[in-house]
């Protein structure tokens, strides 16, 4: 709106029309380059800070998730890497630049009791939920085993002496 208005203005005078026209570029250009780093760059830079502490701040214990969807605990930090604790028995290093993002970190000493107090609350609590959702799946894949081991097992000599009784059965009611 600015440059049509700059640009209308100098089109009037009828001295140096190349001069105000170039002013009139130029302030456009700035005016693109301005929203171009209002949009683009200065949000980016922010996000690509708050990484760079979420990345620096990694310690043992905290639950993190890998860009490749990986889920696991920080068993250790190194300079350039992490070990991250996915199993049991299973442990894998990562690169630094390879986490994604922070699910639980370890408790901080710097909190509040009260806040603290009510996060472990909520943190037992989401503990006790997926507690209770693995039994329920446990459960559910136990019964269809429990089904399994239920049912006898057929022998070879059962097999004959039922097909005996079925065809007795159908000669009685043949000849009826």
């Amino acid at each position: 709106m600015f440059s049509f208005i700059t640009a209308m203005a100098t089109s009037e005078s009828a001295g140096g029309s190349s001069t105000g026209q170039m002013t009139t570029t130029f302030v456009t250009f700035g005016l693109i380059i301005l929203i171009f780093w209002l949009l683009i760059i200065r949000p980016q830079k922010k996000k690509d800070n708050e990484a760079k502490k979420l990345l620096e701040s990694l310690k043992k214990g905290d639950k993190v998730v890998s860009i490749g969807g990986i889920h696991g605990t920080v068993t250790i930090v190194k300079e350039g890497s992490v070990i991250v604790k996915v199993d049991d028995n299973t442990r894998m290093e990562f690169t630094k630049s390879s986490i994604s993002t922070v699910l639980n970190r370890k408790a901080d000493t710097a909190v509040s009791a009260k806040t603290k107090g009510s996060d472990k609350e909520k943190d037992a609590e989401k503990v006790e939920d997926v507690e209770k959702a693995e039994d329920a799946e446990k459960a559910e894949n136990a019964e269809p085993q429990k089904e399994l081991e239920e049912k006898p097992t057929k022998t070879k000599s059962e097999k004959p002496a039922k097909k005996a009784v079925k065809d007795k059965q159908k000669k009685e009611s043949s000849k009826k």
